[in-house]
C-alpha cells in the first residue's frame, strides 16, 4: 500500500495546531504497520534549514492559470519517512506562520500557494507524475489540499483513490470567484457540485464533494459536523456523504509525550511513581514565579487563546478560581483581548497566576507534568491533543463535552473511579458558571489524596498512541483500494 500524504504543516518544523502533529506522527505509524508513505509539504524556510542537502527528484512545469512550475526535493525525516518538499520560493520562501503575513492577515496569494500544493499532489497521484513511485491513496488534509481530490477527478488521469481529513471545519479556504482561473479552473468547474460555494470558490467544499472518502479526527466530531449547529454551513453536504465519512481519533506521539522519558521536566515518573509529580510542580512554580503553596491545586492551560477554545471563560472566572483557593499557569497566544485579559489577571494575582504569552514547547511539557488539573473548556474541539497529553502525564483534564474531548475524557464518578473508566472532569455547558462549578468540584476532589491518586492512575492507564488509529486508516485505505 503506497500512501501520499499532502499537508501544509508537519511537526516539529511547521506547526500551528493538530494538523502539524498528525502529519508528523501518523506517517511513521503507517510505515510501522507496513505501508509505504511519502509526505508532500511546502519547502518553507524552516524545512529548507532542516534539510539543506535535500536533493531534487523532479521538476513540474507550469501547472496552469497562475500556478507556477516547481521542483520536488526529497529528504528523510528523523524516523525515516521520505519527505517530498515542494520547492517554489516565490510562494513559500516566507518566514513565520505558513498562512499569515507579518501583520497577522492572510497572505493575499494563499489561493495560489495552496492551489499549487493541491495541483502538485493531484499530479503526483496521476498517470502524468514525473516520478516512478505512484500512490494507491492520496491522503489530503484540510482546506489547504482540498482542491487535490477535485483536480484528481476532473483535471488529471488519476491512479490513486483520495481521502480528505477534516481537522477543523471552521477553516474552509474560501476565495472570491474572480480567482477561479488563477488556480487553473474554468467556468465548467463553477457549479454547485463543483467548486462553487455561495458565490465563492471553496477549496474545502470541492474536496468534501469529490474525495473518495472523508475522515474527521474523532468519532463525535464526525457526528457533530452533520448538524446545523456544528456544520459551519456544510452540514447538508456532509449529511449527503455520511456513508463515506468516518471519525478516526487522533493519537499522540508517545515517545515525545512520555513522563517516564521526558527530557524537559524536572523529575521523570510513571503510573507507579506519581510522587515525582510534586518535584515537577515545585520546579514549575519556581520557573513561573508562583508562590510555593501546596495547600491548593494548580490549574494549567496550554492553548491558543481563542473563543473556540473557551479561554474567554477561563479569563472570566480567573478571580474566582484563585479564590477557591487555587493557582493558575497559562501558556499561549491568540486573540489580543484575551492575551490582555490574562496579563491583567496575572497582575491582579501575583504569586497565584502566571501567564506566558507565546509558545514554548519545553514549558508546555513542564506544565503538563507540574499542573494538577488541565483546563480545556472548548466550545468545539475536532479532536484535541492536550487532553491526551494531560492523561498521559497524570494531570486529569477538565473539558467540555464536545468532539474528541467527549471521546477521550470520562467524567468522574465513584463507579467510574472504581472500574477504571473515570479519568477527568466533563463540563456540559459552555458558560463561565458551569466551568467554575466544575473547577470547584475538581479542586475539592484534589483534597482527597486517595481518590485523586486513583484518578491519576486511571488517566495514565490508557494508550493514546497512534498504532490503533493507524490500523483504522489502513483498513479504510484497503476498502478504497482492495488488494
Amino acid at each position: 500500500m503506497n500512501i501520499l500524504f499532502a499537508t501544509s504543516e508537519i511537526a516539529p518544523w511547521v506547526k500551528t495546531g493538530g494538523l502539524g502533529d498528525v502529519a508528523g506522527a501518523l506517517p511513521a505509524a503507517l510505515r510501522q504497520a507496513g505501508a509505504e508513505v511519502r509526505v508532500l509539504v511546502p519547502r518553507y524556510p524552516a524545512l529548507a534549514a532542516a534539510f539543506p542537502a535535500a536533493r531534487r527528484i523532479a521538476h513540474l512545469p507550469w501547472m496552469g492559470g497562475h500556478l507556477p512550475g516547481a521542483d520536488i526535493l526529497e529528504a528523510e525525516g528523523p524516523d525515516g519517512t521520505p519527505l517530498w518538499l515542494l520547492h517554489c520560493p516565490a510562494l513559500f520562501d516566507r518566514a513565520g506562520n505558513p498562512y499569515l503575513g507579518p501583520e497577522g492577515h492572510d497572505w493575499l496569494d494563499n489561493h495560489l500557494r495552496f492551489g499549487l500544493l493541491s495541483r502538485v499532489a493531484a499530479r503526483l497521484a496521476s498517470e502524468a507524475s514525473p516520478l516512478a513511485w505512484r500512490p494507491d491513496i492520496l491522503h489530503c488534509h484540510d482546506w489547504q489540499t482540498g482542491l487535490a481530490p477535485y483536480y484528481l477527478r476532473f483535471h488529471e488521469i488519476g491512479v490513486a483513490a483520495s481521502v480528505l481529513t477534516i481537522h477543523n471545519l471552521a477553516f474552509q479556504g474560501v476565495f472570491p470567484a474572480a480567482l477561479l482561473g488563477e488556480v487553473a479552473l474554468t467556468a465548467d468547474d463553477w457549479h454547485i457540485d463543483g467548486v462553487e460555494y455561495y458565490g465563492h470558490l471553496s477549496f474545502l467544499k470541492a474536496g468534501l464533494r469529490h474525495a473518495d472518502a472523508l475522515t474527521t479526527v474523532s468519532p463525535t466530531y464526525a457526528r457533530e459536523i452533520q448538524t446545523l449547529a456544528e456544520g459551519m454551513g456544510l452540514h447538508g453536504l456532509l449529511q449527503s456523504r455520511a456513508a463515506d465519512l468516518t471519525g478516526i481519533l487522533n493519537g499522540i506521539d508517545t515517545q515525545v509525550w512520555n513522563p517516564a522519558a521526558d527530557p524537559h521536566i524536572a523529575a521523570r515518573y510513571d503510573r507507579d511513581h506519581l510522587d515525582a509529580k510534586a518535584a515537577n510542580q515545585a520546579a514549575l512554580r519556581r520557573e513561573c514565579g508562583l508562590a510555593a503553596r501546596d495547600d491548593r491545586p494548580l490549574f494549567g492551560v496550554v492553548s491558543r487563546l481563542t473563543h473556540q477554545k473557551g479561554l474567554d471563560l477561563v479569563a472570566a472566572i480567573g478571580d474566582a478560581l484563585v479564590a477557591l483557593p487555587a493557582q493558575l499557569v497559562v501558556l499561549g497566544s491568540g486573540e489580543k483581548p484575551l492575551e490582555a485579559a490574562f496579563r491583567e489577571l496575572a497582575t491582579r494575582h501575583p504569586g497565584d497566576v502566571a501567564v506566558t504569552i507565546g509558545y514554548d514547547e519545553a514549558l508546555a511539557h513542564r506544565i503538563e507534568a507540574g499542573a494538577d488539573i488541565f483546563l480545556m473548556p472548548s466550545r468545539f474541539e475536532p479532536c484535541g491533543l492536550n487532553q491526551m497529553y494531560s492523561l498521559a502525564y497524570g494531570t486529569p483534564p477538565l473539558v467540555r463535552a464536545t468532539g474528541g474531548l467527549a471521546d477521550t475524557v470520562v467524567n468522574y464518578s465513584e463507579a467510574g473511579l472504581a472500574d477504571g473508566s473515570a479519568n477527568g472532569f466533563v463540563c456540559a455547558a459552555a458558560d463561565a458558571d458551569a466551568v467554575l462549578d466544575t473547577a470547584r468540584w475538581a479542586a475539592g476532589l484534589w483534597r482527597d489524596a486517595g481518590r485523586w491518586r486513583k484518578l491519576q492512575q486511571n488517566a495514565m492507564a490508557a494508550d493514546h498512541g497512534w498504532s490503533g488509529s493507524a490500523q483504522r486508516y489502513l483498513d479504510l485505505y484497503r476498502r478504497l483500494r482492495p488488494q
